[in-house]
């Protein structure tokens, strides 16, 4: 049986929750782009992930969490780190971080992992409902486009259990910063213009 395509009812997002608790996977709209999501900590359910998306494993997959608790939970970072990501988050940047009671397959076997908090009500209701950081993929085949709406996503996609309909979604993925270098470096550019990130890198860190 294909995914369901529901809306992103308070009904729907609360059983997409429960769907990612039992090692499911949900398409889920996001800031950016349709993400694929499962529960990062389960090895299955990220295996799954690769799997449906083509994906190499040595690949890594970055998460989404919904704030900076969540954030401090999984990953390490210091004060200069916090100071850049307060002033992007929530928002459309991807931050590389040293990970924290995270599983290998998630990243390739890599101590960092790339996080991000959405800015996008369905995506935050979607990972506090799951009460897990969750993976945060672009639903797509691995080297095809990304779906611009929820029928796109199926089309690449049948096979995964839940798809949340948030409306046509275009744009850019995320920035990707990595906070682990000194000073940080912009990995790729996205939908936050690098015009707007390099001054506070410079500020925070004297660069």
């Amino acid at each position: 049986m294909g995914a369901l395509i529901q809306s992103c009812s308070d009904e729907s997002i609360k059983a997409a929750g429960q769907i990612i608790q039992g090692g499911g996977l949900v398409v889920y709209p996001t800031d950016t782009l349709y993400g694929l999501g499962c529960s990062a900590l389960d090895d299955g359910a990220v295996q799954k992930t690769f799997a449906v998306k083509k994906r190499d494993l040595s690949n890594p997959l970055s998460i989404a969490v919904c704030d900076l608790r969540m954030l401090r939970r999984y990953t390490s970072f210091d004060n200069q780190a916090m100071q850049v990501m307060e002033c992007f988050l929530p928002g459309p940047v991807t931050f590389i971080l040293k990970k924290r009671n995270l599983p290998d397959v998630l990243t390739g076997g890599l101590e960092n992992v790339g996080v991000r908090i959405p800015d996008n009500r369905v995506a935050l209701k979607l990972i506090m409902a799951a009460g897990v950081p969750i993976v945060s993929t672009s639903a797509n085949i691995s080297g095809q486009a990304s779906p611009e709406t929820a029928e796109e996503a199926f089309e690449q996609l049948p096979d995964v259990d839940l798809i949340l309909d948030g409306g046509r979604i275009t744009g850019l993925g995320s920035t990707i910063i990595d906070l682990t270098t000194n000073p940080p470096q912009i990995l790729r550019k996205g939908a936050k213009p690098a015009c707007d990130i390099e001054p506070v890198i410079t500020e925070v860190y004297g660069f």
